[in-house]
């Protein structure tokens, strides 16, 4: 069985490598020259491959040691995260976080159930409304951070797109009806403005028989077949079926969904929040 690599050794090889010398690499982790000499010894030993060149002027890794350095710089890396992970103070407080219905069932439970591991002290208050309403809260100082749909030419970091998808039920042909019914979300809503431009530029005819806020009124309105809808397409229930340019209707634009952060809010929950939602949002496809 392979002897695990001694992490003390590799932070010392990464400090030879980054230098080009023992003595430079010395002054870095407060040991002596000759003491470094011997930890790369070791560690050449314990390998059983000669991973540095001597050379007059500097000490350089060879193509085995140019291999071993990209490692060795990925589980120092992870070590002091897991070491930092450990020993901070646990964190206490509340953070209020905003989001729209439909994204907060695609979106949070993972990253929540995650956080509530890590940082079971922090109690989230979670505000579900349309992101126009959001923005709007948060101007208020009213929310520490907002997860919203950005609207054109909002300065906002963006995490993700989402694909916009027509939805209609599965036993109604709601869109052979013209003019072409619609269910929509409330005034202002991106998605809803989405909607009625592409259909606008289509040259379509519709009439719009329901707006709301309310994900589940309008999913209520498409069952029935009284209506299409557009919707973020992680957020189509199983009772929907996803329609598009087979049945005749144009294609839906992505949505930009990024977060905003509330600067007043200076507390290490709210970071500890933040970088959750920033990481786990970037990563999921």
């Amino acid at each position: 069985m392979a002897m695990p690599l001694d992490l003390d050794l590799l932070r010392t090889f990464v400090a030879v490598a980054d230098s080009g010398s023992f003595s430079h690499a010395a002054a870095r982790v407060g040991r002596s020259q000759s003491a470094i000499s011997m930890q790369m010894q070791r560690l050449e030993q314990s390998v059983g491959k000669k991973l540095l060149v001597r050379g007059p002027r500097a000490v350089l890794p060879n193509a085995i040691g140019e291999e071993l350095l990209v490692y060795s710089r990925r589980l120092l890396k992870l070590s002091d995260e897991a070491w930092a992970s450990v020993t901070r103070p646990e964190e206490a407080g509340s953070v209020r976080l905003g989001v729209p219905d439909d994204y907060a069932a695609f979106l949070l439970p993972t990253v929540l159930s995650r956080f509530a591991a890590a940082h079971p002290l922090v109690t989230v208050e979670l505000i579900c409304e349309q992101s126009t309403s959001l923005v709007k809260t948060f101007a208020d100082g009213k929310l520490d951070l907002a997860i919203i749909t950005r609207g054109p030419e909002q300065a906002i970091e963006v995490l993700q797109r989402e694909r916009l998808v027509w939805v209609a039920s599965p036993n109604h042909v709601a869109w052979e009806i013209d003019p072409l019914p619609v269910a929509l979300f409330e005034p202002g809503c991106v998605a809803r403005k989405s909607v009625l431009q592409v259909l606008g530029a289509a040259d379509r005819s519709f009439r719009c028989t329901y707006s709301s806020a309310s994900l589940l009124g309008l999913i209520a309105v498409v069952q029935a077949g009284l209506a299409v809808a557009g919707l973020a397409q992680r957020s189509v229930p199983p009772g929907l079926r996803v329609i598009g340019e087979n049945e005749g209707l144009p294609p839906l634009p992505e949505m930009e969904i990024g977060i905003l952060r509330n600067p007043q809010a200076a507390n290490s929950a709210v970071d500890r929040l933040y970088e959750f939602l920033r990481r786990d949002l970037t990563q999921q496809t």
